[in-house]
């Protein structure tokens, strides 16, 4: 029999966050810090919403671009919040999750053999999503001693005449890095005068813990030449109900619209009625848990202080990114340890990235107890490989 499966396929490997999430599944007992899901259920007045609309029988299809009545209030959120327009009517489109809206993207805009330029540490479905739209990924190493940032030097360094579009995931997932306005209008300048295009990715946009985000879809020449994506699931605790969204340029849109009518249709009737009145109705609720992460962060901030694990201050999104370079341990061999000797999962930072080799990721969207009981076993673990290493 013939070779069923694709080569290209094949050679991409699998998610590395799901692999201690599926053994930390089948283990009694362990508490996991790995997936980054709020641990708040959705508001009860979103759920309200999607309920009443299945009770009212909207259960059709919308069209293809999203409800009508979303688009209108993502435009109103975006200029409300960000201080970006957007035109309802041929610049917004709705998806199933952020991710689909950034493989939409680089599939609309990328011919066979253009760059994609990734800083890495990063989300680990860019590098595929850019394989598989026959991209050339083109890894951007970030640096600790630059907080994770990217500076307009290391994009410069990293252009050819091949590169097409520069990701930019921040707030960062899984450095919990942010890029503010500054920082912002140094890159745009190289972005400008190389002529590239941006996908933006801001799903952690409301957890920012240093100021109001700042997308670079505000600065001037950037709006053009920029795809904002953002979403649902991490600002009003929507994971399951799978909703996301692009805003860009007309005919970028319309492109990744046509992608977006073959291979999904359109997301999920209940959810974007739902979404509606988050974006209305939902600012408070993301206050709320925007302080509670905050108070989270600021706790593992402090307790790596106190057994002297190295971690740079992050001000976004709702992870950590300790360093663990002194043990002599791989990321993954630490992490695989430190699941199975002491019952808690973490995620190595190799999974966002080769640079990452050193780094653990841990999410802070638990509740402030069960992060209390895994920083106690991490303690622990920290101080028996200390002993491990005084002995070798």
């Amino acid at each position: 029999m013939r070779n069923p499966l694709s080569d290209k396929i094949v050679t991409i490997k699998p998610s590395g966050i799901r692999k201690f999430f599926d053994i930390v599944s089948e283990m009694e007992d362990a508490i996991s810090l790995g997936v980054g899901e709020p641990d708040f259920d959705t508001p009860w007045h979103i759920r309200d919403e999607g309920i009443y609309s299945l009770e009212q029988g909207r259960t059709f299809y919308t069209s293809n671009s999203g409800l009508k009545e979303l688009k209108i209030e993502i435009c109103n959120y975006l200029k409300r919040r960000f201080h970006v327009e957007y035109d309802y009517r041929n610049q917004v489109l709705v998806t199933v999750g952020g991710s689909e809206a950034i493989d939409l993207a680089i599939r609309a805009m990328i011919n066979p053999g253009e760059e994609v330029l990734i800083p890495q540490p990063s989300y680990v479905a860019y590098e595929p999503c850019a394989i598989l739209a026959d991209a050339v990924p083109v890894i951007i190493n970030l640096k600790e001693e630059n907080q994770f940032r990217l500076t307009p030097e290391e994009l410069r360094a990293s252009i050819t005449d091949k590169t097409k579009i520069l990701i930019l995931p921040y707030p960062n997932n899984p450095t919990g890095a942010i890029m503010e306005r500054k920082d912002l209008e140094a890159i745009a300048e190289v972005i400008i005068e190389k002529d590239i295009f941006v996908i933006s990715d801001e799903i952690y946009s409301e957890l920012s813990y240093k100021g109001d985000h700042v997308s670079i879809a505000e600065l001037p020449g950037m709006k053009e030449r920029t795809i904002l994506i953002n979403g649902f699931s991490k600002s009003y605790a929507m994971t399951g109900w799978r909703l996301g969204y692009a805003c860009g340029p007309v005919e970028i849109i319309e492109q990744m619209t046509k992608i977006h009518q073959f291979a999904i249709m359109c997301a999920p009737t209940t959810s974007q009625y739902a979404a509606v009145d988050a974006l209305k109705n939902g600012d408070e609720d993301v206050a709320e848990m925007r302080e509670a992460y905050n108070q989270r962060r600021r706790y593992l901030l402090y307790a790596f202080k106190e057994m002297g694990l190295p971690c740079f201050e992050p001000y976004g999104a709702f992870y950590m990114f300790p360093c663990i370079k002194e043990f002599g341990l791989t990321s993954d061999e630490f992490a695989t340890r430190f699941l199975r000797e002491e019952k808690v999962a973490v995620v190595p930072g190799t999974a966002f990235g080769e640079c990452g080799e050193g780094y653990l990721r841990i999410s802070y969207a638990y509740s402030l107890e069960n992060l209390k009981i895994a920083i106690g076993r991490l303690a622990d673990f920290v101080e028996k490989l200390r002993k491990e290493g005084d002995k070798s």
